[in-house]
């Protein structure tokens, strides 16, 4: 049996008619229990009534979370409601941006955030993402702060790929891309390319700096031999023709790694 609110904010949970559900909780402090009507519920975990009245800007980004993921649960501390778990999120991994580059396997640590749940918010976070690309002209205004800005634009472009792609992105003074462009695509041997292949693309925009990436099909987020040894040779040719190397990522389904993390890049 469902317990769930008519908005679908709310936990659900199989119903023990056996089971006594308190008034208050061991501080002596009233608690809802799960099984209360919705009209009883307060304002503030109702937050689709609230957007409804008064907008989405009132929304609080526990809110916000909340209307996404549609519904609570039964945690190991107790039943919470989808605003509980929107600030549980919040607290675990800070601004939403952040929270938005995470992959789905990190959103489901949250506890009460099981896959289902994870994915609507993967989707929304999709949505916004591809929103800003098209209002900012697409790939050329994107401002590369840290590895996952760019992961969090091209992972999406390179994840389902079949074949293993290597790209180049070339970025200006400022580090917002210029540019990008694939260098080679095939089987594994896709990612061992030829520093004149990442540098002619990178000349021709009189980019300030590259950033190199390709996918691995395989879904194994880790650096073979030959990516450590292909990012050391570029980033030595990068120095000589006053290019640098920023980064080298590896996009691995909703997984990258940063060889620049990594120190891969350092002298």
């Amino acid at each position: 049996m469902s317990n769930k609110g008519e908005d679908g904010l709310f936990f659900h949970q199989p119903r023990d008619d056996d089971m006594p559900s308190p008034d208050t909780n061991s501080n002596g402090e009233p608690v809802l229990q799960y099984h209360a009507p919705i009209n009883e519920w307060d304002e503030d975990d109702r937050p689709r009534e609230k957007l409804l009245r008064r907008g989405a800007s009132v929304l609080s980004d526990a809110e916000l979370l909340a209307l996404i993921i549609g519904s609570g649960t039964r945690t190991k501390d107790g039943p919470v409601s989808a605003v509980g778990l929107g600030k549980a999120m919040g607290s675990a991994f800070g601004s939403l941006f952040d929270l938005a580059q995470r992959p789905l396997k990190e959103l489901t640590r949250t506890d009460g955030v099981g896959p289902a749940k994870a994915a609507k918010l993967a989707a929304a976070f999709e949505i916004g993402r591809r929103m800003e690309s098209q209002r900012e002209g697409g790939s050329e205004r994107i401002q590369v702060t840290c590895p996952r800005d760019v992961a969090a634009h091209y992972g999406p472009l390179l994840r389902d790929r079949k074949q293993e792609v290597f790209k180049v992105v070339t970025l200006n003074t400022a580090n917002v891309v210029t540019g990008d462009y694939d260098v080679s695509e095939g089987g594994l041997a896709s990612s061992i390319v030829e520093p004149r292949a990442v540098f002619q693309p990178a000349l021709l925009d009189s980019a300030a700096a590259v950033i190199c990436l390709h996918n691995h099909p395989s879904g194994n987020p880790e650096p073979s031999r030959e990516d450590v040894r292909i990012t050391r040779q570029l980033a030595e040719a990068g120095k000589m023709m006053g290019i640098p190397v920023h980064d080298h990522l590896i996009i691995a389904g909703t997984e990258h790694t940063s060889l620049a993390e990594r120190g891969v890049l350092e002298a």
